[in-house]
Parts: C-alpha cells; structure tokens; sequence
C-alpha cells in the first residue's frame, strides 16, 4: 500500500514536472529543431570527452561516498561491491525520482545480502545523504565566496549578500567538523542511532562531496561554448542552486527544473546552446547510467534466485 507521504511527494514532483514545463515552453517555443541540431553538432569531440570523464569521476565520487560511510560504520565490504551499488542506487534515483522509487530498496537488497542489519543499512542511507549535503553546503559557500556577483544574475543584491551567505554555509561545515574533535555524543534521527564521525571520515566526506559536484556540473561546462562563457566557477554556482531545486522537487531527473534555472541564469549563451548542453548533462550523468543500472539489477537478481535454487534440498 502506498504510504500518504509517498503519494504526496509525488504530487509535489508532478507539479514541479507541470510547472517547470510550462515555463520553459514560454522559453523555447520560438526555438527550432535545427538550432538545437546546430548546437549539439557545434559541441567539439574533446568537449565530448571530457564531459565523458567528468561522469566518470561525478560516479566514482558517488562509490566513494558509500565506501566512507562503510568505514563509518566498521564493514569490510569490496570495492567493486559497493561501487555496483553505488551506481545503480544513484542511477535510478536520479532518473525516476526518491518520489516514486527510492534508492533506499536497491541499497536495502544489495547489503542484506553481505550481512548487513536493517539498521546498519539504515545508518549508511543516512550517511551517505549527509555527505551530499555537506558537499553541497561547502561548494556552494566556497562559489559564493569566490564569485560573490553569482546571486546578482538571479536577483537584484550586492555581492556582500553572496559573502555573508557563504561565509554562513561554511561556518555551518566548520561547526560540523568540530563535532569529530569534540567527541560529541551518537546523534539520533528517528529510530536511527549515529556515532559522531572520526575526523578522518569528516575530511572524507568533505573531499567526496564537493568532488561529485564538480565533476557532475563539469559535464555541462564542457558541453558549453567556449564564447562568453563566464567560467567554470559561474556554471558550478548555477549547477548547484538547479540541481538542488529538482532534488527539492522531487521531479524525477530534475526534469524541467534545471532548464529553467539554467536559461534563467545564464543569458549570455543561446537558448539552443544551453539546452543542447543539458541534453548532454542528461545523456551523459542520467539516461546512459540508467540504462546500465537496470541491466546490474537484473544480473543481481538473477544472481540471487540463482543461489536461492542451488541451496533448496533435492536440487
């Protein structure tokens, strides 16, 4: 039975998925086909390629995240085992929504079947969410910080707007940190019971996350024109606030959400040219890692009803 939280999460995605859309049809309704074809065949092969690594790097960034949270939590599990799980846990989230499907039941299936506890699962859910939110809050302080003029393409403020909210956002990671030093006592979040991390896991953490970000809104970056682009930096700071907004969303792939925000706060390139970069950002982190998720799933399960008919007596 579908729990009332589910189903309205779900509400809240499809309208984000409604509202989205129609705003970026008021976009792009003049836009034709071929411009959207002229772009994506104007993207040079090395920005191909480097957006191909970028993925690569924003997946492995994402494995390490399930690997620290491993060590967190005292488990000796192998790399290439978590990194499958890791893959496929975010391939499909990513794709179908946390609305809808939640990563939590890959995670659940794959570690139960090393010996995991619920609970431990459950912590390591937890963790791993943690470390994407320090991620995001670090990254996000160090852009505003080091391009303070970002929220001005957005709204109408000085840039010691943007200063003051970044020195606040890693304030809030300092503070953090220091719980690792202090020892603080276990924190608990519902049924769930977490130590306070290790200062080798919180700088872990604090690497991990900012590394995915970046690599994830390096995909878009070289996908951009090289002609006024305003840097690396800018396209980060933009990736950021998007991709937080569709997570907020709930809308599955952010669909919709990061046009619109993209289109809005980047001018200075073409309509064409910032869709045709996104198509990419999709292509690339989103529908290619899905396709190869459900491929690992079904091998898993196959595996596992496998295993289950050899151990069933007189077999």
């Amino acid at each position: 039975m579908i729990k009332r939280s589910d189903a309205a999460w779900t509400l809240v995605g499809l309208a984000a998925v409604l509202l989205s859309s129609y705003l970026l049809y008021k976009e792009v309704r003049t836009l034709s086909l071929a411009e959207l074809t002229d772009s994506l065949e104007a993207i040079p092969f090395s920005g191909w390629v480097m957006a191909g690594l970028a993925t690569l790097g924003a997946y492995t960034a994402l494995a390490w995240y399930d690997r620290i949270a491993m060590a967190h939590l005292g488990k000796c599990i192998p790399w290439w085992f978590i990194t499958l799980c890791s893959f496929t846990t975010y391939a499909l989230a990513h794709n179908i929504g946390a609305s809808v499907f939640s990563g939590a039941v890959v995670r659940y299936r794959a570690y139960r079947s090393k010996g995991l506890t619920p609970q431990e699962i459950g912590v390591l859910i937890v963790f791993c969410s943690l470390t994407f939110g320090l991620g995001t809050i670090l990254a996000g302080g160090l852009v505003l910080l080091l391009e303070p003029g970002l929220l001005q393409r957005v709204a109408d403020v000085g840039p010691w707007v943007a200063q003051a909210i970044g020195v606040l956002l890693l304030a809030a990671v300092v503070l953090y940190a220091s719980s690792a030093l202090r020892r603080e006592a276990p924190w608990r979040l519902g049924k769930y019971r977490i130590d306070s991390p290790r200062l080798g896991i919180v700088l872990r953490q604090l690497a991990a996350g900012p590394l995915e970000l970046a690599c994830a809104a390096a995909i878009i970056y070289f996908a951009l024109p090289a002609e006024n682009n305003p840097g690396y930096l800018v396209v980060l700071g933009v990736f950021l606030a998007s991709f937080s907004l569709a997570l907020l969303s709930h809308a599955p792939g952010g669909l919709g959400v990061l046009e619109v925000t993209f289109l809005a706060a980047m001018p200075e390139f073409r309509t064409a040219d910032v869709l045709a970069a996104l198509i990419v950002f999709r292509c690339l982190y989103l529908l290619l890692p899905f396709a190869l998720a459900i491929f690992v799933v079904l091998g898993f399960e196959f595996g596992q009803w496998s295993s289950k008919r050899r151990r069933l007596p007189g077999e």
